[in-house]
Protein backbone atom coordinates (compact mmCIF):
# COMPACT_ATOMS: atom_id res chain seq x y z
CA UNK A 1 0.00 0.00 0.00
CA UNK A 2 2.98 2.27 0.78
CA UNK A 3 3.78 2.20 -3.11
CA UNK A 4 0.63 3.02 -3.91
CA UNK A 5 0.35 6.29 -1.67
CA UNK A 6 3.90 7.08 -3.64
CA UNK A 7 2.29 6.28 -6.79
CA UNK A 8 1.61 9.55 -7.95
CA UNK A 9 -1.80 11.26 -9.76
CA UNK A 10 -4.24 9.61 -11.10
CA UNK A 11 -7.32 12.36 -11.70
CA UNK A 12 -10.33 10.01 -11.51
CA UNK A 13 -9.31 8.73 -8.15
CA UNK A 14 -7.65 12.19 -6.99
CA UNK A 15 -11.32 13.28 -7.45
CA UNK A 16 -12.51 11.34 -4.55
CA UNK A 17 -12.78 12.45 -1.28
CA UNK A 18 -10.53 12.12 1.37
CA UNK A 19 -12.66 8.90 3.13
CA UNK A 20 -13.21 7.09 -0.39
CA UNK A 21 -9.56 7.76 -1.27
CA UNK A 22 -8.38 6.30 1.46
CA UNK A 23 -10.59 3.53 1.69
CA UNK A 24 -9.98 2.17 -2.29
CA UNK A 25 -6.10 3.45 -2.04
CA UNK A 26 -5.92 0.12 0.45
CA UNK A 27 -6.92 -2.27 -2.69
CA UNK A 28 -4.66 -0.84 -5.27
CA UNK A 29 -1.58 -2.22 -6.35
CA UNK A 30 1.29 -0.03 -8.24
CA UNK A 31 1.50 -2.21 -11.37
CA UNK A 32 4.57 -1.31 -14.37
CA UNK A 33 2.97 -1.30 -18.16
CA UNK A 34 5.83 -2.36 -20.53
CA UNK A 35 5.24 -0.99 -23.91
CA UNK A 36 3.36 -3.16 -26.12
CA UNK A 37 1.94 -5.12 -23.28
CA UNK A 38 -1.57 -6.04 -24.22
CA UNK A 39 -3.64 -5.51 -21.07
CA UNK A 40 -7.19 -6.91 -22.23
CA UNK A 41 -8.37 -8.96 -25.38
CA UNK A 42 -11.47 -8.80 -27.14
CA UNK A 43 -14.06 -11.16 -25.56
CA UNK A 44 -11.50 -11.80 -22.69
CA UNK A 45 -12.77 -11.55 -19.09
CA UNK A 46 -11.66 -7.96 -17.35
CA UNK A 47 -9.57 -9.09 -14.61
CA UNK A 48 -8.14 -6.47 -13.16
CA UNK A 49 -8.87 -2.33 -13.79
CA UNK A 50 -5.76 -0.07 -14.59
CA UNK A 51 -5.67 4.05 -12.94
CA UNK A 52 -2.61 4.77 -15.13
CA UNK A 53 -0.28 7.71 -13.20
CA UNK A 54 2.33 7.75 -16.15
CA UNK A 55 1.70 5.37 -18.91
CA UNK A 56 -0.46 5.05 -21.97
CA UNK A 57 -2.94 2.89 -23.16
CA UNK A 58 -4.47 2.68 -26.32
CA UNK A 59 -7.66 0.68 -27.48
CA UNK A 60 -8.18 -1.03 -30.57
CA UNK A 61 -10.80 -2.32 -32.53
CA UNK A 62 -9.46 -5.70 -34.57
CA UNK A 63 -11.03 -6.71 -37.63
CA UNK A 64 -10.81 -10.31 -39.24
CA UNK A 65 -8.79 -11.12 -35.92
CA UNK A 66 -5.49 -9.06 -37.15
CA UNK A 67 -6.21 -5.94 -38.67
CA UNK A 68 -6.06 -3.24 -35.74
CA UNK A 69 -7.17 0.26 -35.29
CA UNK A 70 -7.19 2.40 -32.27
CA UNK A 71 -10.41 4.33 -31.52
CA UNK A 72 -9.65 5.41 -28.13
CA UNK A 73 -6.67 6.11 -26.11
CA UNK A 74 -6.44 6.45 -22.09
CA UNK A 75 -3.93 8.02 -20.02
CA UNK A 76 -3.68 9.85 -15.71
CA UNK A 77 -7.43 11.08 -16.67
CA UNK A 78 -9.13 7.99 -16.31
CA UNK A 79 -9.69 4.17 -15.77
CA UNK A 80 -9.22 0.60 -17.94
CA UNK A 81 -12.29 -1.01 -17.88
CA UNK A 82 -14.74 1.40 -17.95
CA UNK A 83 -17.34 -1.58 -19.22
CA UNK A 84 -17.52 -3.21 -16.01
CA UNK A 85 -19.34 0.24 -14.83
CA UNK A 86 -22.07 -0.88 -17.17
CA UNK A 87 -22.32 -4.69 -15.94
CA UNK A 88 -19.88 -6.10 -18.84
CA UNK A 89 -17.54 -8.40 -18.03
CA UNK A 90 -15.53 -9.07 -20.78
CA UNK A 91 -13.51 -6.45 -22.96
CA UNK A 92 -15.05 -4.98 -26.60
CA UNK A 93 -11.56 -4.00 -27.48
CA UNK A 94 -7.55 -4.62 -27.17
CA UNK A 95 -6.37 -3.01 -24.45
CA UNK A 96 -2.13 -1.92 -25.46
CA UNK A 97 -0.13 -0.24 -23.90
CA UNK A 98 1.25 2.50 -25.92
CA UNK A 99 3.51 4.87 -23.40
CA UNK A 100 5.89 2.65 -20.91
CA UNK A 101 4.69 3.58 -17.29
CA UNK A 102 2.71 2.81 -14.69
CA UNK A 103 -0.47 2.52 -13.40
CA UNK A 104 -2.44 1.38 -10.08
CA UNK A 105 -4.57 -1.98 -10.32
CA UNK A 106 -7.29 -3.56 -8.72
CA UNK A 107 -8.86 -6.69 -8.70
CA UNK A 108 -12.33 -6.66 -10.38
CA UNK A 109 -14.33 -8.05 -7.73
CA UNK A 110 -13.04 -5.55 -5.58
CA UNK A 111 -13.58 -2.91 -7.91
CA UNK A 112 -16.94 -3.39 -8.42
CA UNK A 113 -17.49 -3.87 -4.32
CA UNK A 114 -16.07 -0.18 -3.60
CA UNK A 115 -18.21 1.06 -6.69
CA UNK A 116 -21.19 0.09 -4.72
CA UNK A 117 -19.77 1.51 -1.98
CA UNK A 118 -19.19 4.95 -3.21
CA UNK A 119 -21.58 6.70 -5.46
CA UNK A 120 -19.14 9.45 -6.54
CA UNK A 121 -16.38 6.94 -7.98
CA UNK A 122 -19.13 5.58 -10.16
CA UNK A 123 -20.07 9.10 -11.32
CA UNK A 124 -16.65 9.91 -11.79
CA UNK A 125 -16.75 6.91 -14.06
CA UNK A 126 -19.67 7.73 -15.53
CA UNK A 127 -18.50 10.92 -16.46
CA UNK A 128 -14.89 9.43 -17.96
CA UNK A 129 -17.37 7.61 -19.67
CA UNK A 130 -19.16 9.91 -21.84
CA UNK A 131 -16.09 11.79 -22.56
CA UNK A 132 -14.07 8.28 -24.06
CA UNK A 133 -17.52 7.62 -26.07
CA UNK A 134 -17.22 11.63 -27.82
CA UNK A 135 -13.32 10.33 -28.13
CA UNK A 136 -15.18 6.74 -30.21
CA UNK A 137 -17.05 8.99 -32.25
CA UNK A 138 -14.22 11.54 -32.78
CA UNK A 139 -11.79 9.24 -33.93
CA UNK A 140 -14.24 7.36 -36.23
CA UNK A 141 -15.06 10.84 -37.88
CA UNK A 142 -11.65 11.75 -38.09
CA UNK A 143 -9.87 8.22 -39.95
CA UNK A 144 -12.96 8.60 -42.32
CA UNK A 145 -12.63 11.62 -43.33
CA UNK A 146 -8.75 13.77 -42.81
CA UNK A 147 -5.57 12.91 -44.38
CA UNK A 148 -2.99 10.69 -43.08
CA UNK A 149 -0.40 13.69 -42.12
CA UNK A 150 -3.12 15.56 -40.31
CA UNK A 151 -4.43 12.10 -38.46
CA UNK A 152 -0.66 11.69 -37.18
CA UNK A 153 -0.26 15.26 -36.34
CA UNK A 154 -3.07 15.25 -34.04
CA UNK A 155 -2.32 11.74 -32.53
CA UNK A 156 1.23 12.87 -31.73
CA UNK A 157 -0.11 15.81 -29.91
CA UNK A 158 -2.74 13.43 -28.16
CA UNK A 159 0.15 11.30 -26.91
CA UNK A 160 1.51 14.43 -25.47
CA UNK A 161 -0.68 16.10 -23.68
CA UNK A 162 -1.38 12.26 -21.94
CA UNK A 163 2.52 11.43 -21.37
CA UNK A 164 3.70 14.52 -20.32
CA UNK A 165 6.76 14.32 -22.51
CA UNK A 166 7.57 15.08 -26.02
CA UNK A 167 9.52 12.35 -26.32
CA UNK A 168 7.84 8.99 -26.80
CA UNK A 169 9.08 5.69 -28.46
CA UNK A 170 7.29 4.97 -31.69
CA UNK A 171 8.15 2.39 -34.97
CA UNK A 172 6.55 3.23 -38.20
CA UNK A 173 4.32 -0.13 -37.30
CA UNK A 174 3.37 0.55 -34.22
CA UNK A 175 1.50 3.58 -35.59
CA UNK A 176 -0.08 2.34 -38.84
CA UNK A 177 -1.97 0.38 -36.78
CA UNK A 178 -3.07 3.26 -34.33
CA UNK A 179 -3.91 5.10 -38.05
CA UNK A 180 -5.07 2.27 -39.92
CA UNK A 181 -2.75 3.12 -43.17
CA UNK A 182 -0.15 1.37 -44.60
CA UNK A 183 3.34 1.71 -43.39
CA UNK A 184 4.22 3.67 -46.35
CA UNK A 185 1.86 6.05 -45.85
CA UNK A 186 2.73 6.57 -42.09
CA UNK A 187 6.68 6.63 -43.16
CA UNK A 188 6.01 9.26 -45.87
CA UNK A 189 3.99 11.49 -43.39
CA UNK A 190 6.49 11.24 -41.28
CA UNK A 191 9.17 12.15 -43.24
CA UNK A 192 7.28 15.51 -44.02
CA UNK A 193 7.15 16.21 -40.82
CA UNK A 194 10.85 15.55 -39.79
CA UNK A 195 12.07 17.78 -43.14
CA UNK A 196 10.09 20.43 -41.69
CA UNK A 197 11.84 19.86 -38.75
CA UNK A 198 8.40 20.10 -36.38
CA UNK A 199 9.36 16.28 -35.22
CA UNK A 200 12.56 14.31 -34.80
CA UNK A 201 12.81 10.67 -35.64
CA UNK A 202 15.16 8.16 -34.80
CA UNK A 203 15.78 5.02 -33.62
CA UNK A 204 12.16 4.17 -33.20
CA UNK A 205 11.53 7.55 -30.68
CA UNK A 206 9.86 10.58 -31.46
CA UNK A 207 10.30 14.05 -30.73
CA UNK A 208 8.22 17.03 -31.04
CA UNK A 209 10.38 19.72 -31.80
CA UNK A 210 7.62 22.76 -32.53
CA UNK A 211 4.45 22.15 -31.03
CA UNK A 212 2.77 25.13 -32.39
CA UNK A 213 3.66 24.02 -35.88
CA UNK A 214 2.32 20.30 -35.35
CA UNK A 215 -1.05 21.73 -33.88
CA UNK A 216 -1.41 23.89 -37.39
CA UNK A 217 -0.63 20.70 -39.35
CA UNK A 218 -3.08 19.05 -37.21
CA UNK A 219 -6.87 18.35 -37.74
CA UNK A 220 -9.61 19.72 -36.11
CA UNK A 221 -10.10 16.69 -34.34
CA UNK A 222 -6.94 17.11 -32.38
CA UNK A 223 -8.62 20.89 -30.68
CA UNK A 224 -11.99 18.90 -30.04
CA UNK A 225 -10.52 15.91 -28.49
CA UNK A 226 -8.09 18.33 -25.99
CA UNK A 227 -11.38 19.69 -24.99
CA UNK A 228 -12.84 16.79 -24.01
CA UNK A 229 -9.82 15.60 -22.43
CA UNK A 230 -9.64 19.09 -20.55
Amino acid sequence: MSSAQNAGHNALLAALPSHDYKRVLRHLKLVSLSFGEILYEPGRPMGRVYFPVTGLISLLTLVDDHLALEVGMIGREGMLGIPLVFGARRSPVRALVQGAGIALAMPTAVFLRELNRSPLLRDGLLGFAHDLMRQFGQSAACNRFHPVTARLARWLLMTRDRVGTSEFRLTHEFLADMLGVRRSSVTQAASGLQRGKVIDYSRGRIRILKTRELETRACSCYEAMRKVYR
